[in-house]
């Protein structure tokens, strides 16, 4: 592709088709294209009917947001160009009838692929049936469209778990998808449920096997259909666009943060030393939106297959640990408020360490208030939540406790190949950004567009989380205490040990009398 290649010019007046805009990622293409490409043609957006409410209402719901404000405010007639189109992935033909199609296949040159289910933890037959199936079934309607220049499918980097470096090519998959999904047609959940660890292999869950069975779906029929894959790494909070910190999912490192920050999360397998390979959402479609252009006006089809590795952790190399320790200190300076407990989580690498503060941290905390609420005739819900967040944690640290190594050159030609306003425009070189700034900015995005917190009541908060620190202590002393209590009651050595601080603690007849009496019993009482 000749340089300067203008992604403005190769947009213009095109028409898109896009299927998952109501996600993260699909919410910010759909902001970024009209509002930097205000030229753009109509944008189709793929929606199903959810919660009583239609396309359009869900359209104008999303359109509510704060991320289109300053399309709101300085370009608001594109947001004219935005169409819902009733459909579902989940059906034959997208649910369409035959006349829509015609009409989209004479329309569409661009189609963006990003529905998907990112439920790791789901059953093999759900993700299967969405993120496998789903992939087919647009591929075979988008097989008749008649002025298609590029199909962009959105894939994740990290359904190779078998490759300790992840080259931008193909891999065959375990197994054949064709095969799989004729399993999830006739077979229950219970069979499934048997050959899901056969059919694995190296995978760790059902998502990231069905991405990767998507990946060689899309490939097959990449001699009928211009295709490109594109593989993000965990997607995390806006840099820049639309609003600094954007995000409104509490999925990847920023709801581990503000678990952490709320006291629900104390302890977590993480090696700290590992580099994290994540990317912010808008250099994320910055990069996609490039893609588009640079594949939908190649002159020549390439033999292969085009792959982008799309990640940056190669560009400004950041370990989980330091990531952690900025939002932790970040979060003791601007607390969130009424948090469970004093936040002082920590990770380790250590199975053991691991499971002992989990028990007494996640479990023992879960039950004591469950109790609690219980007595008062309330409903409970402590223990449920802990269960979900060990649930979630159990999935997530399968990420966290190994190496992943990028190879992203198509990804980092990108920058290279654009003129030299576009670089700015569709920047997705990172190296320069502020990583401090970042984090403590998508702190404050979650707090504020997913936990939906003042950030006026800051001082207020401050002051309860004094309160939890001193209470913390307090606890933890008493903790110990009743420990070392049991100790001395119990064994003699320490008991033995212990006697040469009686002096010491003589002036103190309360704790004197815990610690040093001789009966077991009294002990108890303390």
């Amino acid at each position: 592709m000749a340089a300067g290649m203008s992604v403005r010019e190769f947009y213009k007046g095109k028409n898109i088709l896009l299927t998952g805009g109501t996600g993260f990622m699909g919410k910010v293409l759909v902001e970024k294209l009209l509002y930097s490409i205000p030229d753009i043609g109509v944008i189709y957006v793929l929606m199903r009917p959810k919660r009583g409410k239609s396309p359009r209402q869900r359209l104008e719901q999303m359109l509510m947001l704060p991320m289109f404000d300053r399309i709101k405010n300085e370009c608001p007639n594109v947001l004219k160009k935005l169409k819902p189109l009733q459909g579902d992935v989940l059906l034959e033909n997208l649910g369409l009838v035959d006349s829509e199609i015609e009409g989209l296949s004479k329309e569409i040159s661009v189609v963006f692929h990003f529905a998907a289910t990112l439920k790791l933890e789901a059953p093999l037959k759900d993700n299967v049936n969405m993120n496998t199936c789903g992939t087919l079934r647009i591929l075979n309607v988008v097989r008749r469209f008649k002025n298609l220049l590029v199909f962009v499918h959105l894939s994740t980097a990290f359904c190779y778990p078998d490759y300790e470096v992840l080259e931008e090519k193909m891999h065959a998959p375990p197994v054949k998808p064709e095969d799989v999904m004729r399993l999830i047609e006739w077979m229950d959940d219970k069979q499934l449920s048997i050959i899901t660890p056969t059919l694995f292999g190296s995978q760790p869950n059902s998502y990231t096997f069905s991405k990767r069975l998507a990946e060689c779906v899309v490939a097959q029929t990449f001699d009928d259909i211009p295709a490109v894959i594109v593989r993000p790494s965990i997607v995390c909070p806006a840099v820049c666009e639309p609003i600094p910190g954007w995000v409104d999912s509490l999925n990847g490192p920023v709801g581990l943060m503000l678990g952490a920050g709320k006291g629900v999360i104390r302890s977590m397998l993480c090696d700290g030393s590992l580099i994290a390979q994540v990317i912010p959402v808008d250099t994320a479609i910055n990069a996609i939106i490039a893609i588009g252009m640079l594949e939908g006006a190649r002159t020549v089809k390439p033999a292969d297959i085009p792959i982008y590795n799309v990640s940056i952790g190669h560009q400004k190399p950041t370990t989980w640990g330091e990531v952690l320790n900025i939002a932790k200190v970040y979060g003791r300076k601007k607390p969130l408020a009424w948090p469970l407990w004093y936040p002082n989580g920590d990770i380790t690498t250590n199975q053991t360490l691991h499971n002992f503060r989990r028990v007494f941290y996640h479990l023992l905390p879960a039950y004591t208030i469950d109790f609690l609420l219980m007595i008062l005739g309330q409903k409970t819900f402590m223990v449920r939540i802990q269960n979900k967040v060990s649930q979630g944690l159990e999935v997530l640290q399968y990420f966290t406790m190994r190496s992943w190594v990028f190879r992203c050159t198509n990804y980092d030609s990108i920058h290279k190949t654009l003129n030299e306003e576009e670089r700015i425009i569709f920047n997705t070189d990172s190296s320069t950004v502020d990583r401090e700034e970042y984090i403590q900015n998508s702190v404050e995005g979650g707090r504020v567009f997913c936990l939906k917190e003042d950030p006026t009541n800051i001082p207020y908060n401050r002051m309860y989380h004094n309160f939890l620190y001193v209470l913390h202590w307090i606890v933890r002393i008493f903790f110990w205490l009743l420990i070392l209590s049991f100790l001395a009651a119990w064994f003699e050595p320490v008991k033995t040990l212990l006697s040469y601080g009686e002096p010491i603690v003589k002036h103190l007849p309360f704790l004197g009398r815990a610690v040093f009496n001789e009966k077991a019993d009294d002990c108890l009482r303390f």
